[in-house]
């Protein structure tokens, strides 16, 4: 599939600016493993870059334009690179103009020249699910940041193009994320998961060994968009930090499983409760790569399950759809399973033996009928390599 779409891109390149392309780079979309509303939290997380990917297609020009296309939008966008900024609607091409702006400023702030006056014709295509909570944007922004990387011979490493693309969501398209969407796509390699602490950002490829296992990682996209209703997600954010003051602490990082008991004694249930998702699911992700080390992954189920009732009881960001997502992939022999993502919407993960799958996905596929759900979209993902240059064969 990857050479394919990669000679796509390359092929609707020409198509739409007259010329060959200089090359094609690629970043994987992400799904996080275990770890969620721990990252704004200075926590841990665990997520691993997929084989699904975006593909960006290059080619220079010399006058300071960047120009983008997409096989996702009859609309092509171009801004001169030197004019990128905050405020703007650039609409779906605030990602690759943001990723642009960001290497931008991380060049300068390295002390690295950048020729302004050699602009870039792009030509974008992905098998990377939108709206699925995979991370399609930092996709799209790591394809554009080493594509860009390479062409203006800037030589800015992995993680410094991760902490771009995060500068460049934050600023230009105006989105507060975290870094660990970019890490993943930037740092990922085959069967394995990035453990990304948030405070430091140091990273550590752990090997995942599924396929070994007999086990693949089942992606059940409900297609109920992302719902951060009545500011859901902002909401959740000020009440960690709101624990995180009454405890004396400057983040929920520093507070364990040990401080529960006077958290409980101190607070009102529900930032009780907001607070206890994110202590515990430090810890679970902590547990995870201990067990993966010791035990091998069939035994991270357990794991992954309490993650999942966590987030619906404790940080209350599930929905019916995702519940049922879980509970019928775990009747039908999956051995863990938990929604993935900031919640109110998008997937579920099932990690499934692999002559389970078949029974999983039509279990799931005939009760989300039952309940009048729409048609979830179901597929298997492996731990993948991060963003890189194509080799057209």
């Amino acid at each position: 599939m990857s050479q394919s779409l990669a000679k796509k891109t390359a092929a609707a390149f020409v198509e739409k600016f007259g010329y060959e392309p200089t090359g094609v780079w690629s970043a994987p979309g992400r799904v996080n493993l275990i770890g969620e509303h721990t990252d704004y939290n200075e926590g841990f997380v665990f997520p691993l870059a997929i084989n699904r990917r975006t593909y960006t297609a290059f080619g220079k020009r010399s006058d300071g334009v960047f120009r983008v296309a997409t096989s996702f939008s009859d609309q092509t966008h171009q801004v001169l690179l030197s004019e990128i900024s905050a405020g703007q609607n650039y609409d779906w091409a605030a990602y690759p103009f943001g990723m642009a702006w960001a290497v931008i400023q991380k060049a300068k702030a390295a002390g690295l020249e950048v020729d302004l006056s050699a602009g870039f014709d792009c030509f974008i295509d992905s098998d990377v699910p939108v709206g699925a909570g995979l991370s399609s944007s930092a996709a799209i922004e790591c394809a554009v940041g080493v594509a860009i990387n390479e062409l203006w011979n800037l030589n800015l490493d992995d993680r410094t193009l991760a902490q771009a693309g995060q500068l460049g969501e934050n600023e230009i398209v105006g989105a507060p994320t975290g870094i660990m969407d970019q890490s993943a796509s930037m740092l990922g390699q085959l069967d394995h998961a990035v453990f990304l602490d948030c405070r430091t950002l140091e990273t550590q490829a752990i090997e995942l060994g599924f396929a070994a296992a007999g086990l693949e990682l089942l992606i059940i996209d409900t297609r109920v968009a992302h719902r951060l209703v009545d500011g859901g997600y902002a909401e959740r954010r000020a009440a960690c930090e709101r624990g995180a003051e009454l405890l004396g602490a400057s983040s929920l990082r520093d507070v364990s499983e040990a401080d529960l008991t006077r958290a409980r004694e101190i607070m009102d249930d529900v930032t009780f409760r907001r607070v206890r998702h994110v202590v515990t699911e430090n810890q679970r992700v902590l547990d995870t790569i201990k067990t993966l080390r010791e035990k091998g992954p069939a035994a991270i189920g357990r794991l992954m399950y309490q993650s999942h009732q966590s987030m619906r009881d404790d940080f209350e960001i599930s929905i019916d759809e995702l519940d049922t997502a879980v509970e019928t992939a775990l009747a039908h022999g999956a051995i863990g399973a938990r929604m993935t993502g900031g919640g109110f919407g998008g997937a579920a993960i099932a990690l499934t033996p692999i002559e389970k799958i078949s029974e999983v996905t039509l279990a799931v596929l005939a009760e989300f009928e039952n309940l009048g759900y729409a048609t979830p979209n179901i597929f298997s993902v492996s731990a993948a390599d991060g963003a890189a240059r194509e080799q057209l064969i």
